[in-house]
């Protein structure tokens, strides 16, 4: 279960690991875009999300190879809910109303939610 919540660099590097599944540090840094971190900074970052019991290793000698120990949909849920109850009453509505109100929402997508509301109301 997830209970702590990622930094911007924790969850860059977290999407590196999930893209991966595993691998060494030099193998996440390859991943992330320019400008690179140093390499140290992601060794740094890794570790901590290691204290933090989102990320395991495999010890290779000196060496370790990184795997997540969080799923990307078990860190989505935990992040869209912290999200829905803190900024948005757990109202689906006003989620959607803000979106809207942004013009972050295509209007093939608005099709596409009106056709599982449709859907719903047929179960």
């Amino acid at each position: 279960m997830v209970e702590k919540e990622l930094t911007r660099a924790e969850e860059q590097i977290m999407h590196v690991l999930w893209t991966l599944e595993k691998g060494f540090v030099k193998d996440v840094l390859d991943q992330l875009p320019e400008p690179k971190p140093a390499y140290n900074t992601v060794s740094t970052i890794i570790r901590i999300l290691e204290q933090k019991g989102f990320v395991g290793h495999t010890a290779y000698g000196k060496s370790h190879r990184y795997h997540p120990l969080i799923t990307k949909e078990q860190y989505r849920t935990f992040a869209t809910e912290k999200l829905m109850e803190g900024y948005f009453g757990n109202s689906i509505g006003s989620l959607f109303s803000f979106f809207v109100k942004k013009k972050k929402v295509e209007l093939n997508e608005a099709d596409d939610i009106l056709k599982m509301i449709e859907q719903m109301k047929k179960q």
